[in-house]
């Protein structure tokens, strides 16, 4: 069970979060800057988002019963968002589910430092990734050991993307716009499986059908 869960948390945040892509971004919007500056705002990004997103894990269950939101209707409505952000991944769109938006790469490239926006949110804690997160504990029941699973799956792409952006030009010369959309597209597939396999479950655990197991 344990396994399971890292497994299907690594591959659900690693294709929200993409590393890869936010890398190319990043280099992008920041190529007129030092690399001392480049590295500030990397580690800087990636410290709020981890901020952003361990306090949805945290509060995750607070916040959705709060609204009066079932973890039924949580795992559809999630399971909807990542199928969209899949079949973007898949064609190689962007809407802004995972991306910052073609106005807001342009607000961005006019700021001196990038690090809070778009940087730390949408680009790293978007609201797929937020989404995803609130949707993986919930899925947890109450389990402590699997809330830190999902918490330690979180962290480890967070890492892996903070690296992605320190080495942003390296990779980019590495494996290009192809290898990119490749990587893209693999986990695109990956996240439409498992978008479905979320909706399935809250639809079952719904009863709307009459059977809820």
């Amino acid at each position: 069970m344990l396994d399971e869960t890292a497994i299907v948390a690594f591959t659900t945040f690693f294709a929200t979060i993409s590393p890869i892509d936010i890398a190319f971004m990043f280099s992008a919007l920041t190529v007129n800057t030092t690399p001392a500056h480049r590295r500030r705002m990397a580690f800087r990004g990636t410290l709020i988002a981890a901020i952003i997103l361990v306090g949805f894990a945290l509060a995750g269950d607070w916040l959705l019963s709060s609204l009066g939101i079932s973890l039924a209707a949580m795992r559809t409505a999630g399971g909807i968002l990542l199928m969209l952000i899949g079949i973007e991944m898949v064609f190689a769109r962007t809407s802004g589910g995972t991306s910052a938006t073609d106005e807001e790469q342009a607000e961005a490239r006019a700021k001196d430092d990038i690090s809070v926006f778009p940087l730390a949110t949408p680009l790293i804690a978007g609201p797929g990734t937020m989404g995803a997160v609130i949707l993986l504990i919930g899925n947890t029941k109450g389990d402590l050991s699997l809330q830190l699973v999902v918490i330690g799956a979180l962290l480890v792409v967070l890492l892996i993307t903070l690296i992605s952006l320190l080495l942003a030009a390296e990779i980019q010369k590495l494996i290009g716009i192809t290898g990119m959309h490749v990587i893209t597209r693999v986990f695109g597939i990956l996240l439409c499986a498992l978008a479905v396999q979320f909706i399935f479950d809250g639809v079952i655990e719904s009863g709307i059908f009459g059977t809820k197991n």
